[in-house]
């Protein structure tokens, strides 16, 4: 990114904390934001040649980050298996399709949490090209998983502690980002859920191999068992955290809250998947349309009360002093999820007890500080990425303007 420019809104939200500043100026040069405040004063010291872009009665706020995709697989509703059959080249095509789609709903940095081959590695390597429009990418390339284990079919199976310090090194060799690892089963047919995929040691293997290259881990814990043995190797990022026991129900345990909350860990726990929130929302406004049908009023019904056990559980977890500690994540890609709703997570976020103004802050500052790159984007500071997104309607009062955006920067170029 080159050049300068000066964007100019009537309100700013700058991440750093809940409140609204109007009638401010983000002065932008080569892709960095290099001054932010008062309009008057910002365009005081301002060339009078350099473009400016007036978007008006907008809140600029910094881009949304989505800690959780799997961009090389469609969301279409298709099993794991029949994702999986597509080819390579093909699932680099659906990345293409889907970065795009989650770059106009203002989302400006994902986590790509795990594609098969290189294809996660060729999406990060052709958008730095500038073959194609997407928000940055923090790749981890293919998930560590045991054999037979969730996203097998990504091949990158290790078994042992010896096996996954090799995998690390593979991946980080390859160009990891982060490190990835999968500490319990998932929707992978023949896995199990409730059950932990991996001992402690295995665990701390990985975090200690991708510690010494200055990576960071993440690992995917639907079950309780996986949770704890992830707290107690370290792992920095947990996945889902759904307290799941193996008979597939939903408990939560006070002590592993109170382990979680004194080790530090960060949660992303995808809300939008569990829950099916995506159904939720169709029915929700057909019901308010007239045209539910008996049958699908049941649905919705059962939804609901499914939806509130999962909520449950993260109210709870609020009580142990996390909420700072949590991101949101769409886990877009798999089974229905669509790309473009990060939204629909930090609606969800405001259900468990958030407010707006901290499921925004979740979805930015924090996000940035979970994944690493706090130094670099999550707010609208001089010094930092002006990744930049404005939306109709201001994000710490009514979460429901997240789903509005009006136009969306990109190193400071409007990519929408």
């Amino acid at each position: 990114m080159s050049g300068q420019r000066l964007i100019l809104a009537d309100h700013l939200v700058d991440g750093v904390d809940g409140n609204v500043k109007d009638k401010q100026g983000v002065l932008v040069s080569d892709g960095r934001i290099a001054a932010v405040g008062n309009r008057e004063a910002v365009m005081k010291d301002t060339p009078p040649e350099i473009e400016a872009i007036d978007l008006g009665d907008v809140y600029l706020a910094p881009g949304l980050i989505d800690g959780h995709t799997h961009t090389s697989l469609a969301g279409d509703g298709r099993p794991y298996a029949e994702m999986f059959s597509e080819t390579d080249e093909m699932m680099v095509l659906t990345g293409v399709m889907n970065l795009k789609v989650h770059l106009d709903a203002g989302i400006t940095t994902v986590r790509e949490h795990g594609a098969r081959n290189m294809v996660g590695f060729a999406l990060k390597e052709g958008l730095q090209r500038g073959y194609f429009p997407g928000p940055r990418m923090q790749v981890s390339g293919r998930p560590i998983t045991c054999t037979g284990g969730h996203f097998h079919m990504c091949n990158e199976v290790a078994d042992g502690e010896a096996e996954i310090r090799r995998s690390v090194r593979r991946l980080v060799h390859e160009g990891a980002d982060y490190i990835k690892i999968m500490a319990s089963g998932g929707g992978t047919a023949g896995t199990i859920p409730g059950r932990a995929s991996y001992s402690v040691a295995e665990l701390h293997a990985a975090v200690h191999e991708a510690h010494h290259f200055h990576r960071l881990t993440a690992a995917h814990c639907r079950a309780k068992e996986s949770m704890v043995r992830a707290v107690e190797a370290g792992i920095d990022l947990m996945e889902h955290a759904e307290f799941l026991d193996p008979d597939d129900e939903l408990r939560f345990d006070p002590n592993l809250a109170e382990k979680m909350a004194e080790s530090g860990i960060w949660v992303s726990p995808t809300l939008q998947a569990w829950t099916r929130y995506y159904r939720i929302v169709e029915l929700r406004e057909r019901r308010d349309l007239g045209s539910l049908h008996l049958s699908e009023e049941e649905e919705l019904k059962a939804l609901e009360a499914r939806m509130e056990r999962r909520l449950d559980v993260m109210r709870k977890m609020l009580d142990y002093g996390m909420r700072d500690r949590i991101v949101p994540g769409t886990d877009s890609g798999v089974s229905r999820l669509a790309f473009g709703h990060l939204d629909y997570d930090l609606q969800l976020l405001v259900q468990v007890g958030f407010t707006p103004a901290e499921a925004f802050l979740s979805a930015t500052r924090v996000s940035a500080e979970a994944i690493g790159m706090g130094d670099e984007i999550g707010t609208i500071e001089v010094g930092k990425a002006a990744d930049l997104v404005a939306l109709e309607g201001d994000p710490t009062q009514d979460v429901e303007a997240c789903s509005r955006v009006a136009a969306v920067f990109l190193g400071g170029e409007q990519i929408s």
